[in-house]
């Protein structure tokens, strides 16, 4: 099984390379906890999206961690890497988003695959439902009249920094516990025990607590990267239209949303009670050290998580 992880963004609000700030006193980034997490639930392939000038720091740090426990393949989401026909707007610095960065990884993404940000700790549970999710869908048990993928499903209260606003993709979800529309909202911050967000026109819209809002944590089938690279033609189509082609981008949760819309896939939601916890700003990094320290404690992690 492969998970598929992005780890090429720029990390504006963090002011750096959150997804490679050590975390522990053996240097350990938020991505090792869930690399750990992944080989624990069976994955035996890990894809890293990176930007191409991180890959010396990149491969001299978690990737030779993680190497001795499972197989590590690189993909570079570059910003020339564009459909035929077009270039890269002049200024343009900002990464194209999440679609584009799976566009990269086209030729290595060889069945179905779970997907996860750099900087989200998602927890084991997540992992473990991820990878049960998977087996269903290579051994073809669930159906082949569309594509049947999953999300993990977060309760937003957890999902929330105290620090600022957050991007998180709100989800409804049916009484069967399938994706009916996904809208992801860029400005998400807390409320007390529930949250808000900036809709369209700049207002906050209250947002209950209990709302299920995707981490960006999802299982896929091979199909979806056909899609994304179509989607990715069409999103350049139009970027000249956009407010703001400089900054525009084409993130994964719109386009799950239109494969659903246009039946070619259904989303199951596995809800998990895990306690999100990120790097959203400098000022989180103490919350998460705590966090994870307290995990190791609990036994939940060995103290040196990749010692022989």
């Amino acid at each position: 099984m492969t998970l598929v992880v992005l780890a090429a963004g720029m990390g504006s609000r963090y002011g750096g390379l959150k997804q490679m700030d050590p975390m522990n006193a053996d240097g350990d980034f938020i991505i090792d906890y869930s690399v750990y997490d992944a080989v624990q639930a069976g994955f035996d392939e890990v894809v890293f999206i990176i930007k191409r000038a991180m890959e010396q720091d990149f491969m001299a740090t978690i990737g030779a961690r993680v190497s001795k426990k499972i197989k590590v393949t690189l993909v570079y989401q570059d910003m020339d890497d564009l459909p035929e026909g077009y270039t890269l707007p002049e200024g343009r610095v900002k990464p194209w988003g999440t679609t584009h960065a799976l566009r990269a990884a086209r030729d290595v993404i060889k069945g179905p695959y779970g997907v996860i940000n750099a900087d989200d700790f998602y927890g084991r549970d997540t992992f473990m439902k991820l990878a049960a999710h998977l087996r269903k869908m290579e051994g073809g048990e669930l159906g082949n009249d569309k594509d049947h993928c999953c999300a993990i499903g977060f309760k937003v209260k957890n999902t929330l920094t105290d620090k600022g606003t957050s991007s998180r993709g709100v989800c409804c979800v049916d009484g069967n516990g399938m994706l009916t529309s996904i809208v992801e909202r860029l400005k998400i911050r807390k409320d007390g025990d529930n949250a808000e967000y900036e809709d369209e026109n700049g207002n906050w819209v209250f947002l209950p607590g209990e709302t299920v809002v995707s981490m960006n944590c999802w299982g896929l089938s091979r199909d979806t990267v056909d899609f994304f690279k179509k989607e990715f033609v069409e999103f350049m189509q139009d970027l000249p239209n956009t407010p703001n082609p400089l900054k525009a981008e084409c993130l994964l949760p719109t386009s799950v949303d239109k494969m659903m819309k246009a039946g070619m896939i259904d989303v199951r939601v596995y809800p998990t009670n895990s306690s999100w916890f990120g790097v959203t700003y400098t000022e989180d990094k103490p919350w998460v050290q705590a966090s994870l320290r307290a995990l190791t404690e609990a036994g939940v992690y060995p103290a040196h998580l990749w010692a022989d």
